[in-house]
């Protein structure tokens, strides 16, 4: 398991924010990939190959990461993630109680 530096480097090196969806993580991986594969870019100075291990390296640990991360279905978790749909809920409940 990695410790949250690691964490924070491949969150880093990816360009994602302190919050991020699976969908982005793999959106971001590829477009890291597309940037610097070295079959792509071959003919540049630069290691493509060194920097195209350290992509994978982050990815692969992040996803690691969400893999193995244990999400909580209380209500108050799961209006957390939905806010918008919890403010509709109490709008809702609230106009049906004033009737």
């Amino acid at each position: 398991m990695a410790d949250f530096d690691e964490i924070e480097e491949a969150r880093k090196l990816l360009g994602l924010g302190e919050a991020a969806t699976l969908k982005e993580i793999k959106s971001a991986y590829r477009r890291m990939s597309h940037r610097y594969h070295p079959d792509r870019h071959a003919a540049s100075g630069t290691d493509n190959a060194e920097i195209m291990k350290r992509i994978n390296w982050a990815y692969e640990l992040l996803m690691g990461y969400c893999t193995k991360y244990k999400y909580c279905f209380r209500q108050e978790d799961v209006a957390r993630a939905y806010p918008e749909e919890e403010a509709f809920r109490v709008w809702r409940d609230k106009w049906f109680d004033s009737i």
